[in-house]
């Protein structure tokens, strides 16, 4: 099965179930759409709308603006300087509220499952509309119909009217964004999500002119013309069926009571109407607000996006281009005033692989101000690294290649964007963390080892436990001296109990040491099986009593789950761990 990006598997764990947060968004929605259909049920300056639509009205207006709302905050999540710059300054104090920025991509998710949702109400209670319209044609209210005669075909009115047109566009460009955006497409064909995502800015200018059509209009005459009144010069037919609701009186819509000189009049007219009319009703339609809505974060995203086009149009210097073991590739680059934080990532972007296509990868090493270089590990499983790897190492194989700065042979020109913010900037910022990664997945966490090298003091961690669970033994040898040169480091610095590292290797085919004396710290650390994730829980508890532990993970949705549960799990020992998801926006 071919696939054309690169699988980062820890951008794809979801939580074992929905948090408050997201179960908050869901009751606003709600409310929202209760709040909107109530107002359109009983307000008076739509009663006469109303009586020729019935519900559909007060549906497709409700979904309507729950619609509003999720298109407008549907893009802030992926607004990625944003969400750094929140999370890396003091605006976000609290360590909770930088948690919830971590839950970016699935708000964005949320947000998009609901959009889908709310459209299939919205179109289906205009579907009743446009019947409505054809149906209950009247020649009393003629600024008020949409149809231009009575049992004229609906089609008619959906695809040559501009709400109606525009609408069937946007269904037909939110189906491709859908159904492309599921695992199963994202797997296969990577290009398929990521054109047809970028269908969005398609999907803006449709909703802006389709809100511009006007055919859902309301009464603005509502104290000459109160809602069911009676005017004595015009008797005017009913042509339209009343519905029960209104078949009551309207007391609060009263300007004036009724002429006692009427007082003997036909009874009908007196239990029927309770107000006399000074002129006939006069309609207008609504203001459109959908660009009220989105232009706000849409602007946001736009001018961001400008930004990091600005920041990254000049091209990273290639110092070092290595092969690893288990086809993984290190690149070490050099970029002017590049500034970053350990556990945050960029998006790499070679035209001469990809016009269009860029993909994000963890940093491994960050610059500092002793060195300048910061670097990346990518696993060679896609389409896209595949033709990187060729550009970069045209006669592949596992050899450290290092290139001089002022006389390194012709490259292709690789631009970087970012770095952006992740989860895994917070395990420095515990006293105790515990960093559990699986294979590829131990990327996030490199950065941060690389960081403990240099300067410890500065951060509030005192103790970390880190545990790397791979199949193959060849892939502990990616970060294997760096590991081996801190622990060496701890033990000069006399506090071998700063770092906990335990290695497991889940499959022992071929099983040898790592590669002899000159890893001989990490032998001793090797443990074969998988981890007892409960008894470490138990242990780190015990070890760390009445503290709070971040847990960090990234790797399988199984670890992933585990770890969640176990940490959601209460302990005898006072122990508070919190779960911090790795997710790439």
């Amino acid at each position: 099965m071919s696939r054309s990006y690169v699988f980062l598997a820890c951008a794809y764990h979801n939580s074992p179930g929905p948090g408050l947060e997201l179960l908050a968004w869901f009751a606003l929605n709600m409310w929202l759409f209760l709040r909107t259909f109530l107002l359109y049920y009983h307000g008076p300056q739509y009663y006469y709308l109303h009586r020729m639509l019935g519900l559909g009205l007060c549906i497709s207006r409700a979904s309507a603006s729950v619609l509003n709302l999720n298109c407008s905050v549907i893009l802030l999540p992926m607004c990625r300087i944003l969400l750094a710059f929140l999370r890396g300054s003091q605006k976000v104090a609290s360590r909770k509220m930088r948690r919830l920025l971590d839950k970016s991509k699935t708000f964005h998710v949320m947000c998009g499952v609901t959009i889908c949702i709310f459209s299939v109400v919205h179109v289906a209670a205009h579907l009743v509309n446009v019947l409505n319209f054809s149906q209950n044609y009247t020649e009393d209210f003629l600024s008020l119909n949409a149809a231009n005669y009575r049992d004229e075909d609906p089609r008619k009115l959906l695809f040559t009217t501009v709400p109606g047109l525009t609408g069937v566009l946007l269904v037909l460009v939110l189906f491709l964004m859908f159904t492309a955006s599921t695992y199963a497409i994202r797997a296969s064909n990577y290009n398929i999500f990521w054109y047809t995502h970028n269908l969005f800015f398609v999907f803006y200018l449709l909703l802006i002119i389709h809100v511009s059509g006007g055919v859902l209009k309301y009464q603005i005459n509502i104290q000459q013309h109160p809602p069911g009144c009676f005017n004595p010069n015009k008797t005017l037919q009913e042509t339209i069926p009343e519905p029960k609701v209104f078949e009551e009186s309207f007391p609060e819509y009263a300007t004036q009571p009724f002429p006692e000189g009427l007082a003997e009049t036909d009874s009908f007219v007196q239990t029927k109407f309770e107000r006399i009319c000074t002129e006939e009703p006069k309609f207008q339609s609504h203001y459109p607000e959908t660009w009220l809505w989105i232009s706000g974060p849409l602007c946001l995203y736009c001018a961001e996006r400008l930004y990091r086009y600005i920041r990254s149009n000049k091209p990273v210097t290639i110092t070092s281009v290595i092969s690893h073991p288990c086809n993984v590739l290190e690149l070490r680059m050099m970029k002017n005033n590049f500034k970053a934080r350990p556990g945050q990532y960029i998006i790499l972007h070679c035209p001469r692989v990809s016009a269009l296509e860029s993909h994000p990868f963890t940093l491994t090493m960050c610059p500092t101000d002793t060195k300048a270089t910061f670097g990346v590990h990518i696993k060679i499983v896609g389409d896209w690294t595949e033709r990187f790897r060729d550009l970069l190492l045209p006669h592949w194989s596992q050899d450290t290649e290092i290139l001089p700065i002022f006389h390194q042979r012709h490259y292709p020109k690789l631009f970087v964007d970012g770095p952006f913010g992740s989860p895994s900037e917070e395990s420095l910022n515990y006293e105790v963390s515990l960093c559990v990664a699986g294979g590829i997945g131990v990327t996030p966490f490199a950065s941060v080892l690389n960081t403990l090298l240099d300067d410890w003091k500065c951060y509030k961690l005192r103790r970390l436990y880190f545990i790397w669970v791979c199949r193959d033994i060849q892939a502990f040898c990616w970060f294997a001296n760096l590991l081996c040169v801190l622990h060496n480091k701890l033990w000069q610095e006399n506090r071998p109990d700063f770092i906990n590292i335990q290695l497991y290797l889940s499959q022992t085919d071929g099983i040898q040491k790592i590669i002899g004396e000159k890893y001989q710290a990490l032998n001793s650390r090797l443990l074969i099986g998988r981890p007892r994730w409960k008894l470490l829980f138990d242990e780190i508890a015990k070890c760390n009593r009445q503290k709070t532990v971040g847990v960090f993970c990234c790797g399988p949705k199984e670890i992933s789950k585990t770890l969640h549960k176990l940490s959601n799990r209460h302990n005898s020992y006072g122990t508070r761990f919190e779960y911090n998801k790795e997710s790439f926006s």
